[in-house]
Parts: structure tokens; C-alpha cells; sequence
């Protein structure tokens, strides 16, 4: 279990990381979430004492990380995985890790084989391909059989083949009961492997809820409805607590809220309404991830819309 409490980090003038408290429970993937510079990272060295905090505190199974006598037995990280001297092979870089630290040899050899780097584990890693130096990184987070594991981007570099692997084995992990914290900037990915969140914005803690309390703050769920009748079928579903708004005059479109889909579709056969689309809207992790931290971006870039060329005097 990870503790943080009260946790700040100040840089000079900087706060990185603000009175941050949370905690990580055994038995789910927890995702952490923030913006660029959010302070995520440097939350995550001072769990595993890199950093000195400046205030508060933050405990790996109910003492800081230094204070025990085998760390990687205790949690297992992955934060930068080109950590690793490039004309080492794979093989020796986890041998001397586990040497240095009272691991089993024949613990390499178990986690060579969970990461799928068998084959070259005695290349040298600074041949590696990106994907194949973040299964390394795995490799090394997982060599002392922690009961926690905290890793930083770690799909980073992964075919879809390694993003479903590493989704599993997260999953896995934690169905065995361990600690798992997982940050990412891939939405998508984090709905699918995480059931906990943890969503921080220039240091502060944002929201601690579950994937269902998440989904709860999205707006309301709407209701996609194209149809060549759209101006009857809207007239039609007018009423109390009904919201609709015109998505494109061209195509038909509505954006209904009020209604579920199944009672549009009622609506529109009892009037003899064709319908081209019906189409339940759910706001994403995405959406919900964007909106919550707004206020939290340091750097927004602006997309570039395309201006229509000025006319030539000839034209105008």
C-alpha cells in the first residue's frame, strides 16, 4: 500500500507538488493521471525517496521507502527505462541488480520470460528498440517480487500486442492482491486497465474516485438522432426536462438529453419517423480527464484552423 500525506515539493519559488494526499490500496490498478507538469513524476520519486520532500510525508506498506531493509522486495518502479548502461545486456544488467540486492539468479531468468526478452536477453540493451527497453524497465520493477508496483508510462514505445500484455499483466497483478499505480497519458488505455484514479493539476489533487464516481461527473449522457423528419420528430419529443439541440441543419441532426434512446425510437416509429442514426453519447475518460483539469493546463497549444485564402482584386 502506498501512503501519500501531505506531501509538497518546492523548487526555489516553484511548488511542484501542493499538501498532496491520497493513497493506493492493494487488490486494484489505480491510475494517476495529470496534465504536463502536473507534478506526477516528481510525486512518484518521492515515494520511492529519489526526492526529499519539503513537507508531508509518503510510506510503501506503512514506512518510507528507505526505512526497509530490502526495497525492491517492496515496491518495484519503472520511471525512466533507458536507465540502463546501453553496452550491458539485459541479462546482466537484471544479474547485478539482484546480486547487489539478495534476489534469487533464478529470478532473472522467471522475469526475462514474463516480459517476453528471453530470446535477447543477451543483447545489449542499448540495442533495444523502445518497446523492448520498456519491457526491460518491467523487468526490473518486477525482479524483486514486490507487493507493490508503480510504473510511469509504461505502454510508452509498445506494439498493440505490448499494450494488451501490459494491460493484462497490470490487471493480473493486482488480481493477485498486489499494489498497482500506473500513470499515463493514454485515455483510452487507462479505461480500460484502471478502477481507481487519482487526478492531480499543478500539484493539487483534483479528484480520488473510483472509475464509476469518475463517470459520474461527466455531463449527461445525450442521445445522437439523425433523421429526414428532424424538425417533426423534434416537435414530437418536446417536454419537460427534454433538451434538444441541432447538431447540423444539412444532415438532420439532433443531440437529445432527457430521453434514452430506446424512447426516441418509440417516439419516432409510432409517427412513421426514419431514422438514419441513433446513437447513444458518453463522454469519455477523455472528455471527463480535459474537463476536470481545464484550469490545471500549463502549456495549451492551439489548433491551427485553416483560413480560407483572401480573394485577388480580379476575383473580388
Amino acid at each position: 500500500m502506498i501512503e501519500v500525506t501531505n506531501l509538497t515539493k518546492r523548487y526555489g519559488t516553484h511548488t511542484a507538488v501542493d499538501d498532496l494526499s491520497f493513497s493506493v490500496r492493494p487488490g486494484i490498478v489505480t491510475g494517476f493521471l495529470g496534465p504536463n507538469g502536473a507534478g506526477k513524476s516528481t510525486t512518484m520519486r518521492m515515494i520511492l525517496g529519489l526526492d526529499r520532500p519539503s513537507g508531508g510525508s509518503a510510506t510503501v506498506n506503512g514506512r518510507r521507502l528507505v526505512d526497509h531493509r530490502a526495497p525492491l522486495t517492496e515496491i518495484g518502479s519503472l520511471l525512466e527505462a533507458k536507465a540502463v548502461h546501453p553496452k550491458r545486456s539485459a541479462r546482466n544488467h537484471l544479474t547485478a541488480m539482484a546480486v547487489t540486492n539478495g534476489i534469487p539468479r533464478s529470478r532473472v531468468d522467471e522475469v526475462l520470460d514474463i516480459v517476453g526478452l528471453s530470446e535477447v536477453a543477451d543483447r545489449a540493451a542499448g540495442q533495444f528498440s523502445l518497446g523492448m527497453g520498456q519491457r526491460l524497465g518491467i523487468a526490473s520493477a518486477l525482479l524483486g517480487d514486490p507487493g507493490t508496483v508503480m510504473l510511469d508510462e509504461p505502454v510508452n514505445g509498445l506494439d498493440p500486442e505490448g499494450v494488451l500484455w501490459i494491460r493484462h499483466l497490470l490487471q493480473d497483478l493486482a488480481a493477485e492482491g498486489r499494489t498497482v499505480l500506473v500513470s499515463s497519458h493514454l485515455m483510452s488505455e487507462m479505461a480500460l486497465t484502471a478502477e481507481h484514479f487519482v487526478i492531480i493539476g499543478q500539484g493539487q489533487l483534483i479528484a480520488d474516485v473510483t472509475s464509476s464516481e469518475l463517470q459520474a461527473m461527466a455531463p449527461e449522457a445525450s442521445v445522437i438522432v439523425r433523421s429526414p423528419e428532424v424538425a417533426r420528430l423534434r416537435t414530437l419529443l418536446a417536454g419537460d426536462g427534454v433538451t434538444t439541440t441541432t447538431l447540423n441543419e444539412d444532415a438532420g441532426g439532433l443531440s437529445v438529453v432527457g430521453l434514452d434512446a430506446a424512447a426516441i425510437g418509440r417516439v419516432a416509429a409510432d409517427n412513421a419517423i426514419p431514422l438514419t442514426e441513433l446513437t447513444n453519447h458518453h463522454s469519455t475518460l477523455e472528455q471527463i480527464f480535459m474537463d476536470l483539469t481545464a484550469d490545471s493546463v500549463d502549456y495549451s497549444a492551439h489548433r491551427l484552423i485553416e483560413q480560407p485564402a483572401p480573394m485577388s482584386e480580379a476575383a473580388a
